[in-house]
């Protein structure tokens, strides 16, 4: 019976330097995980992942589905109806204004979200590239200001616009996110630290000012960061409801989400089923941001990936 051993190259025991150990003849290759093993896991991982997307996504497309039903089919349980009907979306529409809601809730979430953006951006910026006294105790402030509940300083904020003259407006919607968020200056700064410093040393040589090595340099390269942030602005004020029904007393001017809620709530009260209506209403509100989150998805997942906390 004969043992076979593991060849070793001429060349490389030719190579070893003198007085280092060669390569040992007789020493066993590391192991490799059999292809099978490999592509049993590949299976198992693929298969847990379908089953938690199905999961999660179940109850939208069962909102979806039930509202294309007829009021009398809604809980049947049946992902595809059995009588396809817009019944409920011609009375929402015919019922209420709701084209006059939906450019409220855009004209808020548009301006919330490039203020935010905006604002956001240029004091992170200022963290991430000036060096200052104080700099780190400052910054660690703004960041302890993310610990405060938002039901907190909800009441000290409705006292500052009622005494600006602003409320009843759309401006307290949107206006408040002119000073920026903590939240999104932590994740732009990040963004910004991962620049490399040469770039702006170089610009600056060329006579490049700190505005122009933000508009040409910096905010190109976080522009998936940018985007995040735009759309994780869009999903909040358009779901919103508290701080808007606080705000906007008259039914003209307040967004979708307030809207939606006093309307089915008026038509619960009149109406024996009025589950048709109110999922009808419920999709609505949720298309938007479902739309968006696919469409720049994988911005969002490359933000996340890229998010490493550095210096």
């Amino acid at each position: 019976m004969t043992t076979t051993t593991p060849r070793v190259d001429a060349a490389e025991l030719a190579l070893a330097p003198v007085g280092q150990e060669r390569p040992d003849e007789t020493a066993t290759a590391p192991r490799r995980t059999p292809p099978v093993r490999r592509r049993v896991g590949r299976v198992l991982t693929y298969t847990a992942l379908t089953v938690f997307a199905v999961v999660f996504s179940y109850p939208f497309i069962w909102l979806v589905s039930a509202s294309f039903k007829p009021r009398s089919d809604v809980f049947d349980n049946l992902l595809i109806p059995k009588t396809f009907t817009l019944e409920n979306y011609l009375t929402i529409w015919q019922e209420a204004p709701i084209g006059v809601w939906l450019v409220n809730s855009v004209i808020v979430t548009a301006l919330a979200a490039v203020s935010v953006t905006a604002s956001s951006a240029l004091v992170a910026w200022g963290f991430a590239y000036f060096r200052f006294r104080g700099r780190g105790a400052l910054f660690a402030l703004v960041i302890g200001s993310m610990m405060l509940p938002g039901a907190v300083t909800m009441i000290p904020t409705f006292l500052i616009w009622n005494g600006l003259g602003a409320t009843g407006t759309l401006t307290p919607l949107w206006a408040q996110n002119l000073f920026g968020s903590a939240f999104y200056i932590f994740l732009l700064r990040q963004f910004f630290l991962g620049i490399p410093r040469e770039l702006f040393e170089a610009a600056r040589i060329d006579g490049a000012s700190e505005l122009v090595l933000l508009w040409r340099i910096a905010i190109p390269l976080v522009r998936p960061a940018l985007i995040t942030v735009v759309l994780l602005t869009f999903i909040g004020p358009w779901n919103e409801f508290l701080w808007p029904f606080l705000v906007t007393k008259d039914a003209a001017l307040q967004p979708l989400a307030v809207s939606l809620a006093n309307y089915i709530s008026t038509v619960a009260a009149s109406t024996a089923n009025p589950f048709g209506a109110t999922l009808a209403g419920a999709v609505v509100l949720a298309a938007p941001a479902v739309v968006l989150f696919i469409v720049f998805q994988r911005y969002f997942i490359s933000t996340n990936i890229g998010s490493g906390v550095k210096g």
